[in-house]
């Protein structure tokens, strides 16, 4: 099994980069790069061409090629593709070793699935022009597998220490869970509606608490049709005005349920010192979340902010699995 452990490492690691990467790529407007898939104008490598090409005819979307963002898109889909691979293999070896004791199928082959239907979301991504809807869920198929090659990481450390072991109290955790997901789905829905000057300062939005022009009615309306190009976005300001103030009041909310629950399971277990660590990594990566929230709105070169900002909010994530594998075993 020693390969199986491998992989999930590589996999794990490379979900990671995979979700931080496309981030960028959304971020810098690079989303569209390619405005084909699986290549690149044509090509699997973009070599061929070259930054001002006009290419009107094969590409009415995107006549003409920047260089730039094209290399970041196939980045992304280089770095996607790996990892697609690595989790082929890690399916495969879970069904050979499937007699093994302790060796888990069914989630692997779960895994599996996501990642093949993520592809499919990459694809639509791009063919769909950037279609709101599509790129959250394919913002949430990448941190739904980045945290099922998590689990299965943390069943197979602590394979023995909780084997047939099971806990009442499990449901704050969930709860904490369910809540980080929806707040992560708002923070997708505000990205890909460029919505995030909505509210351009903090912690008041257009210097008021509530604003009165925003259109929440606009803001969530979840499908618009085929064929419209959403780059830079097509909304009115209040609806980006409302999105972005209720991806605020989300994550307000989602620092107080993490708080609460962390804190409930701190202070019932004095003596389980794995869980007390998972609440204080909570705690950790919690501040430096709420820090790099703000600071988007203090510092002029946003765009590694904003990055940071997706990629600690999957280090977020990550921490409260970890609660969610100890609170389902704790006693």
């Amino acid at each position: 099994m020693i390969w199986y452990k491998r992989l999930l490492w590589l996999a794990t690691a490379l979900t990671l980069i995979v979700v931080v990467l496309g981030a960028y790529v959304r971020l810098s407007d690079a989303g569209l790069g390619c405005p084909d898939w699986p290549g690149c104008y044509g090509e699997l490598i973009p070599t061929g061409i070259e930054d001002g090409d006009q290419r009107g005819d094969d590409y009415p979307t995107r006549p003409v090629v920047e260089t730039g963002k094209a290399w970041k898109e196939m980045i992304h889909r280089y770095v996607a593709t790996t990892l697609g691979f690595c989790i082929v293999l890690i399916a495969l070896l879970a069904w050979r070793n499937r007699h093994e004791p302790g060796q888990p199928v069914v989630l692997p082959a779960v895994t599996l699935g996501v990642v093949i239907f993520q592809g499919l979301l990459g694809m639509w991504t791009v063919t769909l022009l950037l279609k709101p809807v599509i790129v959250m869920g394919h913002l949430l198929g990448g941190l739904t597998t980045l945290g099922l090659l998590f689990w299965l990481l943390l069943d197979d450390a602590r394979r023995e220490k909780f084997a047939g072991v099971a806990s009442k109290l499990a449901w704050p955790a969930a709860v904490a869970l369910v809540v980080l997901v929806i707040q992560i789905a708002l923070g997708g829905w505000t990205s890909s509606n460029y919505a995030i000057w909505g509210c351009p300062e903090v912690p008041t939005c257009n210097g008021q608490w509530w604003p009165e022009n925003a259109d929440f009615n606009e803001g969530f309306i979840m499908w618009r049709g085929i064929g419209i190009d959403y780059e830079f976005g097509v909304l009115e300001a209040p609806a980006r005005v409302a999105i972005a103030f209720v991806h605020r009041l989300g994550a307000i909310t989602t620092t107080l349920v993490l708080l609460a629950v962390t804190t409930f399971y701190w202070r019932r277990h004095p003596h389980n010192t794995p869980l007390r660590t998972a609440c204080a990594a909570i705690w950790a990566a919690l501040a430096m979340q709420v820090t790099i929230g703000i600071s988007i709105f203090l510092v002029d070169g946003h765009l590694p902010v904003a990055a940071a900002h997706n990629g600690v909010a999957a280090v977020l994530l990550l921490t409260v699995i970890n609660l969610n594998h100890l609170a389902a075993r704790a006693r």
